[in-house]
């Protein structure tokens, strides 16, 4: 599963490093720090940030984003309701189908490091551009991606993630709320 020189990450804490050993189900890594650690290969995951990258390179998000903001900017300033008030300023749909064209040849692994890495992105400019509410849509399904995206949300400490308004979303929505540092 895993060869010397690969880059992995740890999937229950925030560790990532090169494998320099194999023994059996034995993988020693070498953290970014310099540390060796030893965990079992179930534990870890294969960083695959190639692969999203050439999967995002028909898809320029950043173009995608101005246009967004020039259409918004274009419109006219009127008062809005209590419901326009209310509601988040950015929304992001995590749904593979949302993301990818040709999701044919991809494992579930894969699949779920999209969407995360999706999220992850999304956030990261979300802090960037001051945006104070987030709602990531996950939908229902088994819960995975939910569990996972809690997993990443938990690594920041400058946001509160909640169930998104059940009336708007369902079920499968979760809203992060970011501390904004003075």
């Amino acid at each position: 599963m895993f060869k010397k020189g690969d880059k992995v990450s740890t999937l229950d804490d925030d560790i990532t490093g090169v494998v320099v050993s194999i023994k059996g189900e034995c993988v020693t890594i070498e953290t970014e720090e310099g540390f060796e650690m030893s965990f079992s290969d179930s534990e870890l995951i294969l960083e695959r940030k190639n692969l999203v990258s050439e999967l995002f390179k028909s898809h320029d998000l950043q173009s995608i984003v101005s246009e967004k903001e020039a259409a918004e900017k274009s419109k006219t300033k009127s008062t809005p309701s209590k419901r326009g008030r209310r509601r988040p300023p950015m929304e992001v749909d995590l749904h593979l189908h949302k993301l990818i064209d040709n999701e044919r040849n991809l494992t579930d692994y894969d699949k779920l490091n999209i969407q995360l890495d999706t999220a992850k992105r999304q956030l990261e400019f979300a802090i960037k551009k001051r945006i104070q509410r987030v709602v990531f849509i996950h939908g229902v399904g088994k819960g995975t991606l939910r569990m996972e995206l809690e997993t990443l949300l938990r690594r920041y400490d400058n946001i509160t993630y909640y169930d998104a308004d059940y009336k708007t979303y369902g079920l499968g929505a979760t809203e992060v709320y970011i501390y904004q540092n003075s």
